[in-house]
């Protein structure tokens, strides 16, 4: 099995700074990547616009200047979303998007993963006009959809968990209030959200990672697979269908491929596990398990269609760019996979992740990249 497909864009993935980022950026590059979005949750954050913004943080403009410094160059479309803080107003979005460097911005709620911790309640955007100055700029909203602040009990449990309280409860009341905003619904996890999506108009769309199509939370609390932890967590065999029949169906426009691909040179840290997986290099083969995996059947032609939809055309249509004229080749070919070795130590792929507590390797997948 071949299939020649259009390079495709990974609308979510982690490039962090510093000595890694170009062996992260070569990792993407080989595996057909057109395009990133590259999530602004680094150390300082990406939360202003441009250099001369006159707050102690990244701008986008810097940002993106490292990225494009260190390979990036390489990539036919590349977005960095600015990170919503207590100190982003709607004079920055309206400036941000006339200059046409801002094309998104992140929600990250407080304290909800890796680097959030400048993140502000939701309501704060509702509220204080950014999200209605981002709507009448055309600029969208990727949001980390988890409802913050909640007990343990709450937080995941067996009648409702993070996720589903926030598009039970927050994100109805944006999509009725600012019913023109573009909302990207990251690294959807639940059944909840996946109805929510699919249900709502045509400005909201939803990326999906591999390991919520692949894995349940019995793969990773069976043996602790830490390498799995990533947030939102994984969920149920439920939710998981519904995820899989969301991106397989023939009629899929909205759900699209973002891998939120996280590398950690040292995953298990002082105070737990630092939260991502590592799907770099690796990840339409992933996609392409997730759908056999689904039950999909890449003989047929409506597979194959689906596929490219969800990986190579959803996203780029909802961000508003062509996609792209290059193409790669997918086979179904066994690939070892092993660790990236970086500068800040090696980076443990989730396939390797998942064989076995010290993580060695090389590991086979059925995919690969020709």
């Amino acid at each position: 099995m071949h299939l020649t497909l259009p390079k495709w864009h990974d609308l979510h993935a982690h490039f962090r700074q510093g000595e890694i980022v170009p062996a992260l950026i070569q990792d993407h590059l080989k595996m057909g990547c057109a395009g990133i979005l590259a999530m602004p949750n680094t150390k300082p954050p990406v939360a202003k616009v441009f250099a001369a913004d006159p707050l102690p943080c990244w701008s986008i403009e810097e940002y993106l200047a490292q990225l494009l410094s260190v390979g990036g160059e390489a990539f036919e479309n590349m977005i960095v979303p600015l990170y919503l803080t207590q100190d982003t107003t709607p004079a920055m979005i309206e400036a941000g998007a006339k200059s046409g460097i801002l094309k998104a911005c992140k929600y990250y709620p407080p304290h909800g993963t890796t680097g959030s911790e400048h993140g502000r309640p939701f309501t704060t955007f509702i509220d204080n006009g950014v999200f209605a100055a981002m709507e009448a700029t055309g600029v969208v909203l990727c949001v980390h959809g988890e409802e913050h602040g909640l007990p343990g009990e709450d937080y995941f449990s067996r009648s409702t968990n993070a996720e589903e309280l926030f598009y039970r409860e927050r994100m109805p009341r944006a999509a009725d209030k600012f019913s023109k905003l573009k909302i990207v619904c990251e690294h959807v996890t639940t059944k909840v959200a996946a109805d929510f999506v699919a249900k709502a108009g045509d400005n909201i769309a939803a990326s999906v990672t591999p390991q919520h199509l692949i894995y349940t939370v019995g793969h990773l609390v069976q043996g602790l697979k830490y390498h799995l932890f990533c947030m939102p967590l994984v969920k149920f065999a439920d939710d998981r269908d519904a995820l899989r029949a969301a991106v397989i169906s023939s009629g899929n426009r909205k759900f699209f491929a973002g891998t939120d691909s996280a590398p950690h040179a040292k995953k298990v840290t002082p105070c737990g596990c630092a939260a991502g997986c590592y799907t770099g290099g690796i990840a339409p083969q992933l996609y392409a398990e997730a759908f056999e995996m689904a039950g999909a059947d890449f003989n047929a032609t409506a597979t194959q269609e689906a596929f490219k939809n969800f990986l190579c055309f959803n996203g780029p249509a909802f961000y508003g760019f062509a996609p792209s004229k290059e193409t790669f080749t997918l086979t179904k070919t066994e690939q070892k996979v092993g660790k990236l070795k970086t500068p800040a130590g090696d980076i443990v792929p989730l396939p390797l992740g998942m064989k076995s507590d010290d993580a060695e390797g090389p590991v086979t997948m059925a995919w690969s990249i020709a």
